[in-house]
This record gives structure tokens, C-alpha cells and sequence, in this order.
């Protein structure tokens, strides 16, 4: 028998797929000075949306950057209380050119939504607020359990101002558990619920040689060139293996259970068809003896992403450079410390520093590992409610990626976070041509209905 919250949300289907488009249409771009009334618009849109549907208490608060948006409705006495996480603001839609259909011009195409934010994040955000807005329909006007929401509009800049208020508001936000609407299904059609994100440490290394850029003719062979510096750091941090040769640095990995090892084996993964359509790479790389998944998900990496430095415009320039960068981040697993990750990787960077060169580290960003364990009733009500709606069992997987929010919500408000996503690892997030699949907003409207449900008996 369905619920009639659950009946409330498939008679209003297209309704809500008509308001996601609507705020698909504002370009919040948080990076872009020039958007940043366009991001306004959209904590404002959202914000409204809350107060009609009956939440309470709802602010917008302004920060140091793009608004932040509260709202709770806690009458639901003995029940649990949900914090609900997500994110309005959006990557840039550039290059424009590879779009099939215009970036903040929501088209459907083959079940699908196209336009920039479309499944990360305003397709899952509104997924939250249209489960909420059903329950309250089908439970004359009350919900099964307590809610509250925090929702940020710098997710994809960092998120420094939720951070902040996160510390500052412990009281305020304080939940029996958060749910996270910000990750995708494993496959079509697979039921996903994700228990963990690696840590991250991101830095860049500043090289400085001479005082100024000096002529290759004239100097070569006498000065020292801080580009070469760092390709000689850079070729000592890992070896031809993949192996890290920062001392220490896997004294403290925490490896998967066994029980997680055999889960990951019976996954649908395909390695070759992973190398091919998603990577497009001749071979895959990484430490041998771990699968794809054990090295994407549980081994800690170091990458270089970019090294400014020297002449790279078209031609040639005979310099050599006073000063060059590199930036460098390393992905952490439980048990890691990124403190002591950092304290390690800066002496052996400087250890391997060659003379004549003066070496600053800068450091961007910095968090834990989060794995989230599955036996809580919050995970255990999750997995049920997609197995009502997908009828199939849901599997845990780990994502390689990042979340900051979900280790703030562990380690400031001693919250577990239920990661439950419906996008598809097709869905272009960050790319040209993102979307989401249609059919997934409903499903997900209707598992995150069916969740509360089951906690609020």
C-alpha cells in the first residue's frame, strides 16, 4: 500500500521537474564574481520554496560569501532529528562550445535533464526539499520526524563558510544524523548508499632561484632553475610503481574488512570497459596487488594537477625562471592524519630540495577520511527504503572523492552522514552536457520519503 505522501509526489512528477527547471535556469555560478546576484537568486528561490511548503525558522544568512540557507519544522517530540545537506551553487559551464543544448537552458533529452547543475547539485537538492513538501501533504501538514536544513551556496568553492558556521552553530544544527544528497548509483538501476570519502591534502609547492628571469645564454650553467628543482622534487615523491616514498606516510592506512573486500568483488565493474569509456587511457596505472576499486577507494595517492612556471606561450623564449609552482595534493584513507600527512610530506619536500633554490609550501585544503559504519539504524532505514523502490538490495560502496561537509558533520557535530545519491557515473558533473536522469529525481524523491517513514514509525 503505498504511503499518500508517496502518492502525492508521482501525481506532482511533472510540477516538480517543471521547478527544478526553473532553478536550473539561474547561473549560480559561485566562482564567477559577475554571478554572485545570480547566486543570490538562487538562495533566494530556494529559501522560498521552503516557506511554502510549511518549514519554519527558514534565514537566509548572509556570509563572507554566498548566502547559506536554514530552515528546520521540529514537532515530531521523540522522533529523530535529519539534517539535511546540500548544495545550490554550480561549476562553470565552460567550454560552451561542446554543449549539445545551452548550459542554463534545462532541456530533456532521452529521459534525461541537460544543464550545468542539473545532478550536482540543485537535481538532488530539490529531490530533499519535494520529499519534504510530499510528507507534509500526506501527513496532514506534519512530518515523522524532526528536520532540519543547512544548505550552502560555495560547495563547489570550497565551502569555507559552511565550515565556519558548522563550528560556530553546533547547538543550532545538532541532529541525531545528516543525509547527504550529493553522490551517484554505482550503476543504472543499483541501489548505492556511499559509507566512505578519502581525505584530502592540497598543496602547492613555490620555487624561487634567482631574483629575477634570466637569460638562458647568458646564465645557463650558472644559475639555478627552479622548474628543473621541482621536476627533481616531484620524480622523488613516488616511483615508478606508484608507490609514496614519503617516509612514514603508510604507517597509520586503515585497510578495508573483508567483509568490504568480497562486497567490492561482487560489484558490476568492469575494468576494461572502466579503462576505455571512462579513463580513455592506453593502460590503468596505480600500486599493483589492489584492484581498481581497492586503489580508487582505500589507498591514498599523491597527483600533481598543474606547474605554472617559466614562458608557456606559443614560441620560444630563452628564460629561466626565478619562480615556479607546483600543485600537488595527496588523497588520504582512514587513520591518516592530515596534519601529520602535511608535517611529513614538508620535510621530505625540503629534504629533496636541491641548493640554490628556496622552497614555501602553500596548503589549500586539508581533511580526514570518513568511512561511515552500516550498522546504524539511520544506514539500515536507507538501505530498506531503496529496496522498496529499486526492489533490488543496495550495495555500500567508498567514493575516491571528497566530501568536507560529511567529515565536519563527523568530527564537529558527531553526526553519521547517510550519502544517498541518485546520479550515474555518466552524468558529466563538472563537464559539458551534464544531466540527470529523469526517472532517478523521482526515485530519489521517493526513497528519501520512504526513509523518513520508516524512521518516524
Amino acid at each position: 500500500m503505498a504511503s499518500p505522501a508517496v502518492s502525492f509526489a508521482k501525481d506532482n512528477q511533472q510540477r516538480f521537474l517543471g521547478e527544478l527547471k526553473d532553478l536550473l535556469r539561474i547561473p549560480s555560478v559561485s566562482t564567477a564574481p559577475e554571478h554572485k546576484d545570480d547566486v543570490r537568486r538562487a538562495a533566494d528561490f530556494v529559501a522560498n520554496d521552503l516557506r511554502r511548503i510549511g518549514m519554519e525558522n527558514v534565514e537566509v544568512i548572509p556570509t563572507k560569501g554566498h548566502p547559506l540557507i536554514y530552515a528546520d519544522w521540529l514537532h515530531a517530540p521523540g522522533q529523530p532529528t535529519v539534517l539535511c545537506y546540500a548544495h545550490y551553487d554550480v561549476q562553470p559551464a565552460e567550454p560552451l562550445n561542446e554543449w549539445i543544448s545551452p548550459p542554463f537552458e534545462p532541456t530533456e533529452r532521452n529521459q534525461n535533464i541537460y544543464a550545468r547543475g542539473a545532478v550536482d547539485d540543485k537535481g538532488q537538492l530539490w529531490m530533499e526539499i519535494k520529499a519534504i513538501e510530499a510528507l507534509m501533504k500526506g501527513h496532514s501538514g506534519k512530518l515523522p520526524l524532526n528536520v532540519k536544513f543547512i544548505i550552502e551556496g560555495e560547495e563547489e568553492v570550497g565551502g569555507e563558510s559552511i565550515a565556519a558556521y558548522v563550528r560556530k552553530e553546533k547547538k543550532k544544527l545538532s541532529a541525531d544524523f545528516a543525509l547527504v544528497c550529493d553522490t551517484e548509483l554505482f550503476a543504472p538501476n543499483l541501489p548505492t548508499l556511499c559509507v566512505g570519502l578519502r581525505g584530502l591534502v592540497y598543496t602547492e609547492i613555490e620555487a624561487q632561484g634567482a631574483k629575477t628571469d634570466l637569460h638562458s645564454g647568458m646564465y645557463g650553467g650558472a644559475a639555478p632553475n627552479p622548474l628543473f628543482a621541482l621536476v627533481e622534487i616531484i620524480s622523488k615523491l613516488k616511483d615508478a610503481k606508484g608507490r609514496i616514498l614519503v617516509p612514514g606516510f603508510y604507517t597509520k592506512v586503515k585497510a578495508p574488512s573483508k567483509d568490504e573486500l568480497k562486497a567490492w568483488k561482487r560489484l558490476p565493474f568492469n575494468e576494461e570497459h572502466y579503462r576505455k569509456t571512462e579513463v580513455g587511457s592506453k593502460v590503468l596505472t596505480g600500486e599493483p596487488g589492489y584492484s581498481v576499486l581497492y586503489r580508487t577507494w582505500a589507498r591514498p595517492t599523491l597527483e600533481v594537477h598543474g606547474m605554472p612556471g617559466g614562458f608557456v606561450a606559443a614560441g620560444a623564449k630563452t628564460v629561466i625562471p626565478a619562480r615556479a609552482s607546483a600543485k600537488v595534493s595527496m588523497r588520504l584513507v582512514p587513520n591518516q592524519d592530515p596534519d601529520d600527512i602535511l608535517k611529513r610530506y614538508t620535510n621530505y619536500v625540503k629534504k629533496l630540495t636541491p641548493k640554490g633554490i628556496d622552497i614555501n609550501i602553500k596548503v589549500y585544503s586539508k581533511g580526514p577520511a570518513s568511512v561511515i559504519s552500516t550498522d546504524n539504524r539511520y544506514v539500515q532505514a536507507a538501505t530498506e527504503a531503496m529496496h522498496d523502490v529499486f526492489k533490488k538490495d543496495t550495495v555500500f560502496i567508498r567514493s575516491g572523492g571528497s566530501i568536507p561537509i560529511v567529515t565536519d558533520f563527523q568530527d564537529v557535530l558527531k553526526l553519521p552522514s547517510v550519502m544517498m545519491g541518485f546520479g550515474l557515473p555518466d552524468d558529466n558533473l563538472h563537464a559539458p552536457n551534464e544531466k540527470f536522469h529523469i526517472p532517478n529525481f523521482y526515485r530519489g524523491i521517493e526513497s528519501i520519503i520512504r526513509f523518513f517513514e520508516k524512521l518516524g514509525k
